[in-house]
């Protein structure tokens, strides 16, 4: 099922036509309205006129964190205050949070591409949604919220938190789609087995899950333990929040929505440009949106891109899975590691529980990486030398993903914190060396 079939399954000459009319008239609107983008322009010696094909893309200057920061609290909009009717914020975590304002043309954006996020997941006016992302100036939770009114099904719009209500919900409602982090899925599957809820006692039939990286193993362990097919959602709120890109049922990678949202990938050390099927860090540019126009924004993830028609009819182009971010790799003794590539090791070998957390340190100017990892009841309890067999498999197998040699170190089952939003799995100690 498809909600928007003339976006979705447009001839890509037509969806090309489409962006550069759009792609014209947002970077006229910046020029004209954004002082920061004006500025650039004109530092750069460039005009709008200049964009005459989608190619010329290229010419402008790309879009940090750091630039939209620096325009706090205000400076990147483009329409009048009157005009802004919803601000929303990111976390702010590592310094001022980038803001994001809409129009009442910009939520209705929001809303009809999170109406099609939906669909991919089998959503109908049927189905009822319970909705455990944040609400509030998180774009998360009011983004799903706006998508699951225009396409006219139950929302259920319980926020993070509460694991006991949660489940509650999902038994006396019999919720049939849940959103959240996969973090949180997996939390959840937890409680639930320890609460000696079945799979007879709930109805869910699909999760919509983003927010933070995850791989096809947890994926695997999600849909083992909730009995659902977990979809992949991505969004950020420099561009509009959830539901710039969502996985389909054939689960080969999120369809970007490029009738709103124009994709490149880079190269995150030289900034070129790098054609169609090639690794690198997506920068999104929006096409539609009134309130913050956002030309050539590096997200910082790293992707692939790829074109053709999905099995599921669509033609949009799609997204691998985010395999780490260009701003959270680990070097580690020279080697760059990401946290997926460990995440994927771990859950590849049985007996051990999805929940772990690296721990990066330098006690004598040499990085060390040590990975706690939470065993099974079962493995636990085994004897002493099996468990240390056990041990040097997980760091040979870790050691063959990466490269390096780490220390495991594994914990007792529901040792390590578990998250209701964002789990946070890296806990680099050297800038407090």
């Amino acid at each position: 099922m498809i909600w928007n079939e003339k976006a979705e399954c447009m001839e890509i000459q037509e969806t090309k036509q489409l962006q550069l009319e759009k792609l014209q008239q947002v970077v006229k609107m910046a020029y004209e309205n954004v002082p920061y983008y004006r500025k650039r322009f004109d530092d750069e010696g460039i005009s709008p006129e200049d964009i005459q094909t989608l190619d010329d893309l290229e010419k402008i200057p790309l879009t940090t964190k750091a630039d939209l920061r620096g325009a706090y609290p205000f400076g990147m909009f483009a329409v009048p205050s009157d005009d802004i009717v919803e601000v929303h914020t990111s976390s702010g975590t590592t310094g001022k949070p980038t803001v994001s304002g809409y129009t009442k043309r910009d939520i209705e954006i929001w809303s009809e591409v999170m109406a099609r996020a939906l669909t991919m997941a089998g959503a109908t006016k049927k189905d009822v949604i319970q909705n455990c992302y944040g609400y509030g100036l998180f774009t998360g939770g009011l983004g799903v919220h706006y998508g699951t009114h225009y396409l006219g099904a139950t929302v259920i719009p319980i926020s993070a938190g509460n694991t006991q209500r949660q489940i509650e919900i999902l038994k006396d409602f019999q919720s049939t789609i849940i959103t959240c982090t996969p973090s949180y899925a997996l939390y959840l599957a937890e409680v639930l087995k320890k609460e000696g809820v079945t799979e007879d006692d709930i109805n869910l039939k699909a999760g919509l899950f983003g927010a933070e990286m995850w791989t096809e193993e947890m994926r695997n362990e999600i849909e083992k333990r909730l009995k659902l097919d977990a979809l992949n959602i991505y969004g950020l709120t420099e561009i509009i929040g959830p539901g710039v890109a969502q996985e389909c049922m054939e689960k080969k990678g999120l369809h970007i929505f490029e009738d709103h949202f124009y994709p490149e990938i880079i190269d995150p050390n030289t900034l070129q440009t790098l054609p169609d099927g090639e690794k690198g860090e997506l920068v999104l540019t929006t096409l539609s949106r009134e309130g913050m126009p956002i030309l050539r924004f590096r997200t910082r993830d790293i992707t692939v891109l790829t074109r053709g028609k999905c099995e599921c009819g669509r033609t949009l182009i799609k997204m691998d899975r985010i395999t780490g971010r260009s701003d959270d790799m680990l070097k580690i003794r020279g080697v760059i590691v990401f946290p997926s590539q460990i995440e994927r090791a771990l859950l590849k070998i049985p007996g051990l529980e999805p929940h772990y957390q690296i721990i990066v340190t330098r006690p004598e100017h040499l990085d060390e990486l040590e990975v706690q990892v939470e065993a099974s009841p079962v493995l636990v309890s085994d004897e002493v030398k099996h468990v240390e067999e056990a041990k040097r498999m997980i760091e040979k197998r870790i050691h063959n993903e990466i490269g390096l040699r780490v220390s495991v170190n594994l914990v007792e089952p529901e040792s390590l914190p578990r998250s209701e939003g964002k789990a946070v799995r890296v806990i680099d100690q050297r800038k407090f060396d």
